[in-house]
């Protein structure tokens, strides 16, 4: 039975028995704990807790999975892998343990002609939580499985949770005996390769408190509702239905399998070391796809390097299997044709899987081959020391220059006999953390210790932004730093961080930088901030200089901000969210945000992607951007909690902290995020966005430079200055500039290419005469010369080998030749030297011969023995070079 068809018969089952059929859920999760789903329960958590009322009391669903706690154990085993689906049938307050064991038992045993999947029942063991008397007595004597076949397990084994504070509770598990050939009898509480677990009916009734590991949290208590939330591994359950001994070798693997070998030329099941290196390609290969489909780009952090971690093992041991070029491509084309039918977005959105995923492979390949170099020589390097493990500091050289990933650096030194001192490139990594953490704080907080501002947040609480809806507030001091330490006052000229109880002044946070303007007090003294900071949250740091009189901590102070900058920040910003949403209707949810930076009239946004983006799509984003200015959008903030915001779509960024409460900006039915920043009230505030141009940054980021408003307006204007500079120059109107000046630049290309000719024919020319000016010493061709001024190296190169070849050819090879020219170019002498074999063989090589005359000349050089090149800092110094080089053929001859 094939794995789609497992899928089918799953999901009619239970549709049949009044479940609502729930499509999977993106592998990127909704929930703030999770980096990815893991379970087939997790996007239905928030029934489970009682945080949403369930529109269904029973759903079905066949749920994408991705789990890499075991990545390391991948390929090694029948059963572990790092993609997996997860059939699911799910209960909200209806049926519980009698009606999940009895719905299980009849899907797994009925007959095939009859939908089931057929498994013998003879062969099924059932484990139960050891304090579960209730589930042991269901399973015994109501679906009548036999006492012997029953098992308790502890909690480790048989009390399910997602690992994080939620959902949990006891479970019961069926398991599968495979046969004698796996191993021995005894149940699965002896053998778990012999007695496969297929199927998990979780009997969910209590909410987990924190802890680590499967056992060592408690039980805060009772969910509102008991429930039933089970899981068959579908890889699994095919495994036995198609004969396999793993799950690696059914159908949708087993391809992408066949295709590696294909591939590589090794045969699968001819060696173990092969064979694991296929399964982990084969499972690899299937995740990426997955994950690039639900929109997970290659990173360096958070999902993003668990998609990266899994691609560069999959192409790795493609190269260990004996690829040497690109392969990527068609393992991903044999994904997407086995699992399209179950998931045919994969199908629809296969170019932008392609080409994520080449992109991906390109940029480690490259990485590949300049960092298992260095890795080699260090390998090669700790053995000779007699040592058996490779040093941190070289682990921390392959990830910060080379980009080798620390897992890649273990398993290639493992696979040399050596270990790697982990501590010691943690301890590295976590410096240089340090170094990037202190770079931040220096511009938060100067050389202050944040033990200062946390003090003030101790006695006075923290500061209250008004900077939404005003631009100007009384306020009163509440803090005051000079040179970093508290102080209770400060004078004229002093450089100051204020803290005030409450501020317009919008900190920087969120791409946005801090606003700028002055703080008043009564007594005519004026504080000029120039930035404002958040050094610890809820506090913030106004940073400038005491322009008048003298401040005091508890001073009434009438703080205002720079109006007109404020607006030109907002209208950056707006123009920002209209930008990632543009990109993302243009390029799909992989051009999700990476960083920005809003100032007055312009902006930066970084973004993921795996390559450039085309320039026609550039300018279609600039247009919609500018179509909804004209349409007049109302641009609103409204604050919400964070489940609210996430089902009206509003885009969170994963990696940023959320508390429950977020602010939403939403720009008409355009835009909606979630933002800390100030905003135009209009999308008409703009006037105008220039999209500037694209860039990479790094590896999948790409950023975006742009003008708005008044600025740029200013830089069309220029443009259309030079525009109709031009048209006057050239006599033709705009749009037939770009033909005229390629044209022009075309003709221009050929006039170079004919005085280059003419160039280089006329330095030949030399080449007769010189070699008749060659001079016999002792036996040995010699010509030394200086052409003409503005040789350049490439002609003078081209004189050389000229001449050296006429000699060759006219006086036989066995008489030795060396031809020695210098030229100035550019005020610097040059040289350049070469020799024929005969005179290689009397012990004159070109190298040594440039390396005197370099020296002589100033400067240095080198080459090959047969051609070299030099080049100086003395043009008055020709002669003595030339001197030189006649002086060390004559000793060599």
């Amino acid at each position: 039975m094939e794995s789609a068809e497992i899928r089918r018969r799953w999901l009619r089952f239970f549709e049949e028995r009044g479940h609502t059929v729930v499509p999977s859920a993106s592998l990127i999760a909704d929930d703030p704990t999770l980096l990815l789903i893991n379970a087939g329960m997790a996007p239905f958590k928030p029934y489970f807790l009682g945080e949403v009322k369930p529109p269904y009391i029973r759903a079905t669903s066949v749920q994408k999975c991705v789990r890499t706690p075991d990545i390391e154990e991948v390929g090694k085993t029948t059963r572990h892998g790092t993609f997996f689906q997860m059939c699911g049938n799910f209960s909200f307050g209806d049926y519980f343990k009698e009606g999940a064991a009895k719905l299980a038992w009849e899907l797994l045993t009925s007959p095939q002609d009859k939908g089931g999947y057929g498994l013998d029942p003879e062969r099924l063991w059932v484990t139960v939580y050891k304090e579960d008397d209730e589930a042991e007595r269901i399973w015994r004597d109501v679906v009548g499985v036999p006492p012997e076949r029953i098992q308790r397990l502890g909690k480790k084994d048989n009390y399910w949770s997602m690992g994080v504070p939620g959902p949990c509770g006891p479970c019961s598990e069926i398991n599968y005996d495979r046969g004698p050939e796996f191993g021995p009898e005894g149940g699965p509480a002896v053998n778990d390769e012999r007695y496969v677990e297929i199927w998990n009916l979780v009997f969910m009734q209590y909410e987990r408190g924190p802890g680590t590991g499967k056992e060592d949290f408690e039980i805060l208590g009772d969910l509102p509702n008991k429930n039933i939330d089970t899981g068959l591994g579908l890889e699994r359950l095919a495994m036995i239905l198609q004969g396999v001994h793993n799950m690696y070798e059914i159908d949708t693997s087993r391809a992408v399998i066949d295709k590696a070998t294909e591939l590589t030329g090794r045969a699968y099941g001819a060696a173990e070391d092969s064979d694991v290196s296929l399964r982990v390609v084969s499972d690899h290969i299937r995740a990426s796809v997955m994950l690039i489909g639900d929109g997970v780009a290659p990173g360096n952090e958070g999902r993003g390097y668990v998609l990266r971690r899994i691609m560069r093992r999959a192409i790795r041991n493609m190269r260990l299997l004996g690829a040497t070029g690109p392969v990527v491509g068609e393992l991903v084309d044999t994904v997407i044709a086995t699992m399209g039918e179950q998931y045919p977005e994969l199908i629809t959105d296969r170019r932008r899987i392609e080409t994520v995923a080449l992109a991906e492979e390109a940029a480690f390949l490259k990485t590949l081959r300049s960092g298992t170099a260095i890795l080699d020589d260090a390998v090669t390097e700790t053995k000779a020391a007699g040592a058996t493990v490779l040093a941190g500091d070289k682990a921390f050289l392959l990830h910060d220059t080379w980009g080798f990933p620390i897992d890649l650096t273990l398993e290639m030194a493992a696979e040399q006999g050596l270990t790697v001192d982990e501590a010691g490139f943690r301890r590295l990594m976590t410096e240089q953390r340090e170094r990037a953490k202190a770079d931040a704080r220096a511009k938060k907080t100067g050389h202050a210790d944040l033990g200062a501002y946390r003090a003030i947040v101790d006695s006075s609480g923290t500061t209250d932004f008004t900077g939404y809806t005003g631009y100007e507030s009384e306020a009163t001091i509440v803090g005051l730093l000079v040179g970093g330490v508290s102080a209770p006052a400060a004078t004229e000229g002093d450089e100051v961080e204020v803290v005030l109880d409450r501020t317009p002044f919008y900190a920087e946070g969120g791409g946005q930088i801090g606003d700028s303007g002055r703080i008043r007090l009564d007594s005519g003294a004026v504080v000029l901030v120039r930035d404002v900071q958040k050094p610890v949250p809820g506090v913030h740091v106004h940073k400038g200089v005491v322009q008048v009189g003298e401040i005091t901590v508890g001073a009434p102070v009438w703080a205002s901000i720079d109006v007109d900058r404020r607006r030109a920040i907002a209208r950056a910003h707006s123009a920002t969210h209209l930008t990632h949403q543009a990109l993302r209707d243009a390029l799909g949810p992989t051009a999700a945000q990476a960083g920005s930076e809003n100032q007055p009239g312009r902006f930066r946004f970084d973004f993921g992607s795996p390559s450039a983006v085309p320039q026609t799509v550039m300018t279609d984003v600039e247009q919609k951007i500018n179509e909804v200015l004209a349409r007049d959008l109302d641009v609103s903030a409204e604050v919400m909690g964070l489940e609210q915001a996430k089902k009206q779509g509003a885009i969170a960024e994963f990696g940023e902290k959320y508390g429950d409460r977020v602010r939403v900006v939403t720009i008409g039915d355009f835009s909606k995020e979630l933002c800390g920043g100030t905003h135009v009230h209009n999308t008409a505030q703009l006037g105008l966005v220039k999209l500037l141009g694209e860039s990479s940054i790094g590896s999948g980021v790409r950023r975006i430079e742009a003008l708005v408003g008044v600025d740029a307006y200013s830089f069309l204007a220029k443009e259309h200055t030079v525009v109709a500079q031009l048209q006057e120059l050239l006599k033709g109107r705009s749009e037939e500039l770009p033909e005229k000046i390629s044209g022009m630049l075309a003709r221009l290309k050929d006039a170079e290419k004919e005085i280059e000719k003419f160039r280089a024919e006329k330095v030949l020319q030399a080449a007769a005469g010189l070699a008749q000016s060659a001079q016999d010493v002792r036996g040995t061709a010699l010509v030394t010369a200086q052409v003409p001024d503005g040789t350049g190296a490439d002609d003078l190169r081209k004189l050389v080998l000229d001449v050296r070849g006429r000699l060759t050819q006219g006086s036989g090879t066995d008489r030795p030749v060396v031809v020695a020219l210098f030229s100035v170019a550019g005020g610097r002498p040059l040289t350049v030297i070469a020799t024929n074999e005969a005179a290689r063989a009397h012990g004159l090589k070109a190298g040594d011969l440039v390396r005197v005359a370099a020296k002589t000349l100033g400067g240095g050089g080198g080459g090959k023995p047969d051609v070299a090149q030099g080049g100086g800092q003395n043009p008055a110094a020709v002669g003595e070079a030339v001197a030189a080089v006649e002086r060390l053929v004559g000793e060599a001859a």
